[in-house]
């Protein structure tokens, strides 16, 4: 998969990785959204013997969190950047979590298929807001043959106001500049709702979930047929 829209391939090096570096060049805030993530999940049903999928799972800030909830081997995180999950593995080790045997994979196309695994719940911080539009009918096409019948599929975003907003957005809080056609990208719900039905889902917009960046929730769920 192309990487010219972000710059999102760059490969760290294992002296970035010890020295923490991947903390801040995945959007800092470690530990907040982290924790954010894993408290909006437990509050949406994720209890510890759920399989889970953490899509742009990159250095694990959510995937630490969501680890130590789990029981062994029930998380499961995917990353195109081979280097974030080599940084994940690190902070597994650092925080003595190895023993709870997370699934990890390096995948370029969203081939979640080769978990071999049906999922109660996936998550994907942070990704559609760095991808465009066809990637992410991609990623929804993938997911809908992964999760199961009365799985959840959440997604973080940055809103528009209307499909084909051309006009770039200031986001409050955070101050991010989002833009129709470059990272960061925004989009409507309108758009959203075109998109999981061509890949099979019903999409719901949650809205506000708390994110200090003004990052909005989607969740998609398996129910309508393709147009």
């Amino acid at each position: 998969m192309s990487q010219t829209y972000n710059s999102y391939g760059r490969q760290m090096t294992q002296e970035e990785i010890l020295s923490g570096a991947h903390r801040a060049w995945v959007g800092g805030m470690w530990d907040e959204l982290g924790r954010l993530q894993l408290d909006f999940m437990m509050q949406n049903g994720l209890q510890p013997s759920h399989n889970l999928l953490d899509v742009g799972c990159g250095a694990l800030r959510g995937g630490l969190k969501f680890i130590e909830y789990l029981e062994p081997a029930k998380y499961f995180g995917i990353d195109i950047n081979e280097s974030l999950i080599k940084a994940g593995v690190h902070e597994l080790e650092q925080g003595r979590l190895t023993a709870k045997s997370p699934n990890l994979l390096v995948d370029d196309n969203f081939g979640f298929y080769r978990f071999d695994t049906k999922f109660d719940f996936a998550i994907a911080q942070s990704v559609f807001t760095h991808l465009p539009m066809n990637h992410i009918i991609r990623c929804l096409v993938n997911m809908s043959a992964v999760l199961k019948p009365e799985g959840v599929f959440f997604a973080t975003y940055f809103e528009a106001p209307s499909s084909a907003c051309l006009e770039p957005i200031s986001h409050v809080p955070g101050g991010i500049v989002t833009s129709f056609d470059k990272d960061p990208f925004h989009y409507s719900n309108g758009e959203f709702s075109w998109m999981a039905q061509t890949a099979g889902l019903s999409m719901v917009p949650i809205g506000d979930w708390g994110h200090p960046r003004d990052q909005r929730m989607l969740a998609f769920k398996v129910g309508t047929g393709r147009s």
